[in-house]
């Protein structure tokens, strides 16, 4: 492990501080603000599915608050997981400059904000479907969990899988009322997509977390890391092909399908995973993916 605190940090500035107070820039950092990729990640399945249900015509008023809720409720996420981390984050390199460990916030504080934010996620659900808002309640058991699953298993990333992509179920709840075939054949898309690019991303840690006694898939998989990834990317775009299996594909949708089975060949065949901005980079071009996706639906009906 480094010496020096801020050389593998994932602490940067970025143009958002110059648009925020520098006395919320700790909370900005609580929630994840000055790196946007997460929110894509948890984002993105759900608006695949307000998508396909509406057969390529997503209601626009539920993408726009499926944003609001994904900005908010990964900000909960992120604040919730460094409140219970903050001693195994002062250990690791990349994380010990986060705003708990480095004393920054409060942990009162931190449960302060962390309430602020559910309340604004709450107002989101409250503007959803009956079976919608039902549903999205039922994620609540993974989200409070999952911070804890590092201690226990070598697989926390499987758990991220179910957790993330919760969005999907939502999602198609909200357009149908229900939750179909189709809901659930994304949900399994996004949990290979998430246990994947969340494997690769837990390469850049490895090192620290064996020091600090935390467990990951990178740990357990070791150099059968590109065969896993590769195994779990296949299984993304079977079933996501497999959800819109009953719908003709016009070549708009065929060629994005394909462009987004090419960028995750890609990260297979590229990846080297004792290089930490090689993995670092992989996994951030996962928004890419997850809107090439996006794209195929969206054209679904040319």
């Amino acid at each position: 492990m480094t010496d020096d605190p801020d050389q593998f940090t994932d602490i940067r500035a970025t143009w958002f501080d110059r648009l925020i107070p520098r006395r919320w820039h700790p909370y900005a950092r609580l929630a994840r603000l000055d790196r946007p990729i997460g929110t894509w990640l948890l984002l993105l399945p759900g608006w695949w599915a307000i998508t396909l249900a509406g057969f390529g015509a997503p209601n626009w008023t539920l993408v726009v608050l499926f944003l609001i809720g994904a900005v908010a409720m990964r900000g909960a996420g992120c604040t919730y997981n460094d409140i219970v981390d903050r001693d195994i984050d002062a250990k690791v390199a990349r994380t010990r400059t986060r705003p708990l460990p480095a004393g920054e916030v409060s942990v009162q504080s931190a449960w302060i904000f962390l309430a602020i934010q559910l309340l604004v996620g709450l107002a989101v659900l409250l503007y959803l479907r009956r079976t919608a808002q039902i549903v999205a309640i039922c994620s609540l058991a993974l989200i409070f969990t999952y911070p804890f699953m590092k201690r226990i298993t070598y697989w926390p990333q499987a758990w991220l899988g179910l957790t993330f992509n919760w969005a999907a179920l939502v999602g198609w709840a909200a357009m149908r009322g229900r939750v179909d075939r189709p809901a659930l054949l994304l949900y399994a898309a996004g949990f290979f997509w998430t246990l994947g690019y969340d494997t690769i991303y837990a390469h850049q840690d490895k090192e620290d977390d064996a020091l600090a006694g935390v467990k990951s898939s990178a740990l357990a998989l070791g150099e059968k890391t590109r065969a896993f990834v590769g195994a779990c990317y296949l299984a993304t775009m079977l079933f996501v092909l497999l959800a819109i299996k009953p719908l003709p594909l016009g070549w708009p949708s065929r060629f994005f399908f394909t462009a987004a089975a090419l960028h995750l060949t890609w990260q297979v065949l590229t990846l080297k995973i004792d290089q930490p901005a090689n993995c670092l980079t992989r996994f951030r071009a996962n928004r890419d993916f997850g809107l090439l996706v996006l794209a195929a639906l969206l054209l679904l009906r040319l």
